[in-house]
C-alpha cells in the first residue's frame, strides 16, 4: 500500500485510459470546447491527475502538477501554433503495465502513459500526429514559399521606374498590396481545423 501512494506521489502510478467517445460528456475537458466555433474531441486520455484532449483544433491539457494536491492548470495548445516534433511510441516489454507515447507540441515535452491493453488506439492517435506534424510543415514552407514571391516581386517592383506616381501614392498602393497578399496566403495555408486526418486515422 505504501509503495502505490508513494508511486502516485512521484506520478510513477499514473496510467491514463483512452475514453470512449460516449463518455466525452462526463470529462472535465468537455467543458472546456469551442463548441461555439465548432470545435470536438476526436481523442481522450484521463489519468488520475491528468487529462489530455485532442480535438480537430487544439490539444486540452488539464494538468494535475501532483496527484496528492486538487490544483489543476488548464493549457491548450493550437495545432498550428504548436507544431508537432519528437513523436515517439514506446510499446510495452513483458512486464510492463503502460504503452507511451511522447511528443513536443510547440517547445512543451509531453509524455503519456496509458494501459497496455490499449495499445492498438494509441498506434491510431500516433499515426494522426504524425500526419498533423505533416501538414503543418507542409503548408508552413507554402507560406515561405508564398513571402519570397512577394518580396522577390517588390524588389523587381522597386527598381523601375514609374514616371507621374509620387512616393506616397507608390508606397500606399504597394503596402495595400502586399498586405492583402499577406491576408490571403495566410488564410490560404494556414491550417487550424484537421478533422480530415482525425476522421482518417481515428478508430479506422
Amino acid at each position: 500500500m505504501f509503495k502505490k501512494l508513494a508511486a502516485e506521489a512521484l506520478g510513477l502510478g499514473d496510467i491514463g485510459k483512452i475514453i470512449p467517445s460516449q463518455d466525452y460528456d462526463k470529462v472535465d475537458s468537455d467543458d472546456y470546447i469551442l463548441s461555439e466555433d465548432n470545435e470536438k474531441i476526436f481523442f481522450l486520455i484521463k489519468s488520475k491527475r491528468d487529462e489530455y484532449c485532442f480535438t480537430n483544433r487544439a490539444l486540452i491539457h488539464i494538468d494535475g502538477a501532483s496527484a496528492l494536491d486538487k490544483k489543476r492548470v488548464l493549457r491548450r495548445y493550437e495545432y498550428y501554433q504548436f507544431p508537432f516534433s519528437n513523436i515517439a511510441l514506446q510499446t510495452a516489454g513483458t512486464i510492463d503495465l503502460d504503452v507511451e507515447i511522447s511528443f513536443n507540441i510547440g517547445n512543451v515535452p509531453l509524455m503519456i502513459s496509458v494501459t497496455k491493453s490499449q495499445i492498438d488506439q494509441l498506434k491510431d492517435l500516433y499515426k494522426a500526429l504524425l500526419a498533423i506534424q505533416q501538414a503543418v510543415h507542409h503548408n508552413q514552407s507554402l507560406l515561405n514559399f508564398s513571402n519570397d514571391s512577394l518580396q522577390k516581386a517588390i524588389t523587381t517592383v522597386a527598381s523601375g521606374k514609374q514616371e507621374n506616381v509620387s512616393k506616397s501614392q507608390e508606397l500606399r498602393t504597394i503596402n495595400e498590396y502586399i498586405f492583402a497578399w499577406n491576408t490571403t496566403s495566410f488564410d490560404k495555408y494556414i491550417q487550424k481545423d484537421f478533422s480530415k486526418i482525425f476522421e482518417k486515422y481515428i478508430n479506422n
